[in-house]
């Protein structure tokens, strides 16, 4: 847990995700990055010093899932357990259309129910699992598929639910976690949502699992060329002082 508690570290004290007094809620899905998640914060309220308090919720994706082992394993570490219906995976697939993803209304409908279930319970902070790995993916999705430069943030305020969304996890890469969470004998949930290993999403971690094989820094490089960014779009410059810089074609 050593490099685990060290990146979240890291995150807290580049962003100040957590303030003594915080009601830090996780959302629990039951694989390996939530869970982590929530046991390095069990942890990290000792090492760091800090005063906050934490509880899991973990949002019903249906088809019939168990919170049983979640609800055993939150019992033993003395972290309050909250479970929301909704089956939000089962309902998003049934309602999006033949042929098309139901991801983004998924990530919707799991967002809303998990953001009011947290301001619901006074809790002033949701901290998601994201890690490295997904920072990379969503950067790689935004580009390629909406044109733009974007990617996950570190901590970010929902107005609607007046809750702030924080991912401690985001300096941590995604192979320690799967070797952590052996290693400590988390139980890890098997996925139920039928779309699972086949979404833009995967495409973009094999792109990237490709891209290391022949640039065996490129995540490494990437991951610092998003924080590593002027305050101003790439061609900004050029427009802004048109005429005066040497043309990009001559």
């Amino acid at each position: 847990m050593k490099q685990t508690l060290g990146c979240i570290r890291k995150a807290d004290t580049d962003f100040a995700l957590i303030e003594p007094g915080d009601r830090v809620a996780v959302g629990l899905s039951g694989g390996k990055d939530s869970l982590l998640l929530l046991e390095a914060l069990r942890l990290y309220r000792l090492f760091s010093h800090k005063d906050y308090s934490l509880c899991a919720i973990t949002v019903d994706p249906g088809y019939q899932f168990d919170p049983t082992p979640l609800a055993h394993y939150c019992a033993q570490a003395g972290i309050p357990f909250h479970f929301r219906p909704g089956a939000v995976v089962q309902t998003a697939n049934e309602r999006t259309k033949s042929g098309k993803s139901p991801c983004p209304l998924c990530a919707k409908m799991r967002r809303g129910v998990l953001n009011s279930a947290a301001a619901e319970l006074g809790c002033n902070k949701v901290a998601l699992g994201h890690h490295r790995d997904d920072a990379l993916e969503t950067f790689l999705l935004s580009m390629f598929y909406e044109g733009r430069l974007n990617t996950l943030a570190p901590k970010s305020y929902m107005e609607r639910a007046r809750v702030t969304v924080i991912r401690p996890l985001l300096y941590l890469e995604e192979r320690h976690i799967r070797g952590a969470v052996r290693t400590l004998g988390l139980p890890v949930q098997p996925p139920i949502c039928p779309f699972d290993g086949h979404t833009q999403r995967q495409a973009m971690k094999n792109f990237l699992a490709d891209l290391r094989n022949t640039f065996p820094r490129a995540d490494e490089m990437m991951f610092f060329a998003l924080h590593n960014t002027d305050g101003y779009h790439l061609w900004d410059r050029y427009k802004q002082h048109a005429g005066k810089e040497e043309p990009l074609c001559k």
